[in-house]
């Protein structure tokens, strides 16, 4: 039953967004983890946001269950099986995101929390609702996938400067080509549950050439930081190096659809880990 608890909170959806937390907060602190006392806020802000995340994650299961009984891939899940009952999630769910936001607000800062919230409402009130009737829904969801590296930043400096919103905007265009490749692979999912999403209302065509194009800026937005002095020219480098794959890739794709998707997913989360790595590291290289 724990396992099931567990799967509820979506755990990967969790350690993915928080990777960007990490980096985020490694970089405002250049790592000054220890002279900055900042251990405390650093787990509290790990520990809070995680639990935010995955309190979302458990209000769009629970919001999301009529649509996951009609997906292969979705149709075990707990709240749709009968496993964990409908009120159980919904504590569950609550608890969960009470303890997240009192972390954060006793432990980090005022700032952090009101954007971790900002991203809790966005992700289960407007995304949820959106996903059902439009194939933008992936572009409001980008907003919410955008916070946690806001959280990270925001929970050393206190502060939304220039610098959180190239953050900012850096994880809203990667998460587009990221999903439109989800949405490619699983169409047919997709279509069986009804929902809108770009390949089934648009073609495979028209999102081949919106996720190429959302590379190309990603590849533009990434370097803005290094422009503006906020990185150094290693981090802009490697990065864009990974970019240039990530592009190449996609340009095959007109001669491709499901494997090719499968490949650009996979390298997409690669493109992020290398970004990740080299924004942590940022700061102390340059």
């Amino acid at each position: 039953m724990l396992k099931e608890y567990y799967r509820l909170a979506k755990p990967g959806i969790v350690y993915g967004n928080l990777l960007t937390t990490v980096a985020a907060y490694l970089y405002a602190s250049r790592w000054g983890l220890v002279s900055m006392g900042g251990w405390e806020s650093f787990l509290a802000t790990i520990f809070g946001l995680g639990l935010i995340i995955a309190s979302a994650c458990v209000f769009n299961n629970y919001l999301d269950s009529d649509i996951d009984r009609k997906m292969e891939r979705t149709k075990d899940r707990a709240l749709v099986s009968g496993a964990i009952p409908q009120r159980n999630a919904l504590l569950y769910g609550t608890t969960l995101g009470v303890l997240g936001f009192v972390l954060l607000l006793l432990f980090v800062n005022a700032v952090a929390t009101t954007f971790a919230l900002f991203g809790f409402i966005v992700y289960v009130v407007a995304y949820t609702s959106a996903k059902r009737l439009t194939p933008w829904a992936t572009e409001i969801g980008s907003i919410a996938g955008a916070v946690p590296i806001v959280v990270g930043y925001t929970a050393v400096t206190n502060q939304f400067d220039l610098t959180a919103l190239i953050l900012f905007l850096i994880l809203v265009i990667w998460q587009m080509p990221h999903f439109y490749s989800i949405a490619m692979f699983r169409a047919d999912e997709y279509a069986a549950a009804g929902i809108p999403i770009l390949p089934l209302k648009k073609g495979t065509r028209t999102t081949k050439i919106r996720m190429l194009g959302y590379i190309v800026v990603f590849g533009i937005v990434v370097s803005a930081l290094t422009f503006f002095g906020y990185a150094g020219y290693l981090y802009l480098i490697v990065v864009e190096l990974a970019v240039l794959v990530w592009l190449w890739q996609s340009m095959k794709g007109f001669s491709d659809d499901e494997g090719w998707a499968r490949k650009l997913f996979f390298t997409s989360l690669v493109v992020l880990l290398i970004f990740c790595v080299m924004l942590s590291l940022a700061l102390v290289l340059s």
